[in-house]
């Protein structure tokens, strides 16, 4: 029997804390690695998985992701099976309000599962930075005979107040939650870890539909499925975690380790995207067999010129996206964006620049993330002093500098989200 799974992609949060990225923006649409968006690894693993029936649930600022995924995820087929469609808040919930948690989210679409009948149910989150062969956890789910599976990674036990920890028997059988709690429970395999939660569940649908009812019709709920939902079904429901560091993406080295970021913070989405930098990158963006997919966009190739001293258009240990001229500018441990322009005697250093930034001639940036569009007069510097800077920008506590188009003082060109 062939397996019918149906897919939600939970894609509606605030992403405060990546502010000013989501000032007007969705998490899940903030640019990554020059070309993608953060939403393009969930769809891109679930296609890749064999996959193909997903609703993404939007909400705030959801018109950039509305576009993207208009642009590059939204397709039709003779097949009633195959689609990606995005679906806004139903009000179906008391009250008629917006998705009020995780849990209320799907109960507000409770009718796209029951008029899909799917055997499991896979809700996945649109926020980290990973690539994951679902088929593997659905295989494992199966296996086990799960009314639900939990993605979990081990994390060192110092970071346990910062993640959600499931504590496991030694056959991987849930046995207790535990929220940001220093005293969490170490995995029974490894004293020195946790196991966090990745918000990544897979529900047999029965199993599903009942809890939903029962959380909906509760008034004391926070509707979420981690803090209400999973907790309660501990003792009642076979619910076991699945190891991420098991996981396995075809065509990668067998020693290759399974890559996971939680980008929730500027540090953090800075951090992942200089991954992407080392000549073997933890995250395989090259592997043919598990591409990262996204929007098909129409740019030229990217275009270095001149040769001269002072003015060679040259780029070192760095992405560089389409359509992007480095006309005698210097970049180097960089990520460019689509149609960026570097002029001569620039320098970019450790940087992020988003899509059809401008760069001028002599310019200096370090440790910095460009929003898009942004335009940077000549000899100007960002990154060098960061006193300074932190009158005009936003300056995270290691020091990234984060130009947001319309507070700062360099020249920006109509905003283009």
């Amino acid at each position: 029997m062939q397996l019918r799974v149906l897919a939600f992609v939970l894609a509606g949060g605030k992403g405060t804390r990546l502010y000013p990225l989501t000032k007007e923006r969705a998490k899940p649409a903030v640019p990554f690695g020059g070309r993608y968006r953060i939403i393009d690894f969930v769809l891109s693993n679930l296609i890749n998985s064999g996959i193909y029936s997903t609703y993404v649930l939007v909400q705030f600022k959801s018109q950039s992701l509305l576009q993207h995924l208009a642009e590059g995820w939204e397709f039709g087929s003779l097949l009633r099976n195959q689609f990606i469609i995005p679906v806004p808040a139903q009000m179906r919930s008391p009250g008629e309000t917006w998705y009020r948690g995780t849990a209320d989210a799907i109960y507000q679409n409770i009718n796209l599962i029951e008029q899909a009948d799917p055997h499991v149910v896979a809700i996945f989150g649109a926020d980290h930075i990973y690539r994951m062969n679902i088929a593997e956890m659905i295989d494992y789910h199966t296996q086990k005979q799960a009314q639900a599976t939990i993605a979990a990674i081990p994390v060192r036990k110092e970071l346990s107040r910062e993640f959600g920890v499931i504590e496991t028997a030694g056959d991987g059988r849930i046995l207790g939650f535990h929220e940001k709690r220093a005293d969490a429970p170490t995995m029974p395999t490894n004293s020195r870890a946790v196991f966090a939660s990745m918000g990544n569940y897979i529900f047999s649908t029965d199993l599903l539909l009942r809890e939903l009812h029962k959380d909906a019709a509760d008034e004391e709920s926070s509707h979420d499925f981690g803090r209400d939902i999973l907790p309660s079904l501990v003792g009642q429901a076979e619910m076991f975690a699945y190891d991420f560091q098991t996981n396995r993406i075809p065509g990668d080295q067998p020693s290759s380790s399974a890559y996971w970021r939680d980008v929730g913070t500027i540090d953090a989405y800075y951090d992942a995207n200089m991954d992407l930098r080392a000549v073997a990158p933890a995250l395989n963006l090259y592997n043919r067999r598990w591409p990262l997919r996204t929007a098909g966009y129409m740019d030229a190739p990217a275009k270095f010129t001149f040769d001269d001293d002072g003015r060679r258009g040259h780029a070192i240990d760095s992405i560089v996206s389409g359509g992007s001229i480095l006309s005698g500018g210097e970049v180097r441990n960089s990520v460019i964006g689509r149609g960026v322009r570097i002029h001569a005697g620039a320098s970019v250093e450790e940087s992020v620049i988003f899509d059809n930034c401008d760069i001028g001639r002599h310019a200096r940036i370090r440790r910095a993330i460009l929003d898009k569009n942004v335009r940077v007069p000549e000899w100007a510097t960002i990154g060098y002093d960061l006193e300074r800077d932190r009158k005009f920008h936003y300056v995270t506590e290691s020091g990234v500098v984060v130009v947001e188009g319309r507070r700062s003082r360099v020249d920006v060109a109509t905003l283009d989200l």
